[in-house]
């Protein structure tokens, strides 16, 4: 199937997390220019030594200073990539694990507004660069973590239920003029923080449904292009099936549960 696009130029936010540098070779194979956001100089250094390590071209792709802690950056961005943005991919995403009872409400107040409100603000600010040119295409990268989360992860589903909301409104708002968007919600993924969770996991169906980078870059890449277009304003699970069969294990199949007197009911 030869997938198509909307325009060639696509800007990934959080592009020195493993999955937007595995994203990026697909993109320039694909005829794309990956334009790959950092926020600190740790994450640009990243960029800088994958894409050498695996030969892209430096005239392939663009790299630029994006940090949602700091506002201004965003108009600067867009200021100097000449508003030009074809497709977005949205992997930004700070971290932060803190029981609901205990959590330091500066810290609470500083990650809502990074995540949420600057989010928002970038959002809007991408949507209007993709009026200019009638169309656009955008995946936001949630987490299996909003449809089921877990103790200390419920300001993190927070967000990124909030940010779904977004995106999803984007594609209502914005679908009958030409852009559109999708959420995709990855679980156990063998990169960044899923692979260090996935090593300290003995449970063998974690590892067997985990999801490597390159299985989520090229579904990444689908829902990009035009292909996909009939997806738009929703949410998918990308999580090979195991929040299916954690549903199942809990709540117990009809075949096969049985009641205290042994007889299946």
């Amino acid at each position: 199937m030869k997938l198509r696009f909307c325009g060639p130029r696509v800007l990934l936010l959080g592009g020195s997390c493993d999955l937007a540098l595995c994203l990026a070779p697909l993109c320039i194979d694909e005829g794309l220019y990956p334009i790959l956001t950092y926020r600190s100089e740790e994450g640009k250094h990243r960029i800088s030594d994958t894409s050498g390590r695996i030969g892209l071209p430096v005239e392939k792709y663009g790299v630029e200073f994006l940090d949602f802690a700091e506002r201004g950056s965003i108009d600067s961005l867009f200021t100097r990539i000449g508003h030009d943005v074809d497709l977005l991919v949205d992997f930004a995403q700070g971290d932060v694990e803190a029981l609901v009872a205990s959590v330091n409400p500066d810290l609470l107040y500083g990650y809502f507004s990074e995540n949420i409100a600057a989010r928002a603000e970038f959002a809007r600010a991408a949507a209007q660069a993709m009026l200019r040119k009638k169309r656009g295409r955008i995946v936001f990268i949630s987490s299996g973590a909003a449809a089921r989360s877990s103790p200390g992860l419920g300001f993190y589903a927070a967000a990124k239920l909030a940010s779904e909301a977004i995106y999803r409104n984007l594609g209502t708002e914005l679908g009958s003029r030409g852009i559109t968007t999708v959420t995709l919600r990855p679980w156990y993924i063998v990169a960044g923080r899923g692979a260090r969770f996935l090593r300290s996991d003995s449970r063998k169906n974690l590892a067997e449904r985990a999801i490597s980078p390159e299985q989520a870059a090229e579904a990444i890449l689908f829902f990009l292009s035009e292909n996909s277009r009939v997806f738009n304003a929703v949410e998918i699970m990308m999580d090979g099936g195991l929040a299916a069969v954690r549903r199942e294990n809990e709540t117990g199949s009809p075949q096969r549960s049985r009641d205290r007197r042994g007889r299946a009911e």
